[in-house]
């Protein structure tokens, strides 16, 4: 199995190398970047399996690159910063950002998120081929289709329709989806899922306008119903 390569988008030297030790120890292959405005370049260059990537950076900030980053690759994303405000939050999911995580935090919880992410990416799933109304989802070749359309997904956006599409009209509450999502136990913040979920929703609307595939359930979470032919 070719060893994953994670890149550490990171300014704090300290904090970027003990990243890295951290995630060889664990079996990765790292490199590292400290300026925002040479990012870009290097993901091109490398393209990494994973981006973990700061906020706060010389150049470019993280929210900036993960925006451009998304309109080319679905490589997954962990966000890291200081911000604490649920906005940051938000809106660094809202770009494509798969997973977040705030200083001060633990090398090896950031270490098990990268593992869960790549389980979550990479695990042999139930069902290679899922066919609802219109909508189909390959997880062997990690496709989603619409009719002829291709709907281009982040990882956790793909997760969370594959999820629900196993079990149509079934409602799934917000902590369900996200502990299946993520991979492992998410203390809190709800408020995650509902992001993902938003963005999920505008990607199906865009080819398929009107219809209301996912309805939220009050009180309880999310319900994937087929499209109308």
């Amino acid at each position: 199995m070719t060893t994953k390569h994670i890149l550490v988008v990171e300014d704090e030297e300290k904090i970027s190398r003990l990243l890295c030790d951290y995630l060889k120890e664990a079996g990765f292959r790292t490199s590292s970047q400290a300026n925002g405005d040479r990012v870009m370049a290097q993901v091109k260059k490398e393209s990494p399996d994973l981006i973990l990537l700061d906020i706060m950076l010389p150049g470019k900030d993280g929210m900036e690159l993960c925006r451009e980053i998304r309109q080319f690759s679905n490589v997954p994303i962990i966000m890291i910063t200081a911000r604490v405000e649920e906005i940051d939050r938000l809106l660094g999911l809202e770009l494509g950002a798969d997973d977040y995580i705030c200083k001060p935090f633990s090398p090896r919880e950031v270490v098990a998120r990268v593992k869960a992410i790549f389980r979550r990416v990479h695990a042999e799933p139930r069902a290679q081929h899922l066919v609802v109304g219109s909508i189909s989802l390959d997880a062997e070749i990690h496709q989603v289709m619409i009719d002829t359309q291709v709907l281009n997904l982040t990882p956790n956006e793909f997760g969370l329709l594959k999820i629900m599409m196993r079990q149509p009209n079934r409602v799934f509450s917000r902590s369900e989806l996200i502990n299946r999502v993520q991979g492992y136990d998410f203390e809190g913040y709800d408020r995650t899922i509902d992001t993902h979920i938003k963005n999920l929703r505008k990607k199906i609307a865009e080819i398929l306008p009107g219809q209301e595939v996912i309805s939220t359930v009050y009180g309880i979470g999310y319900r994937f119903s087929a499209p109308l032919d």
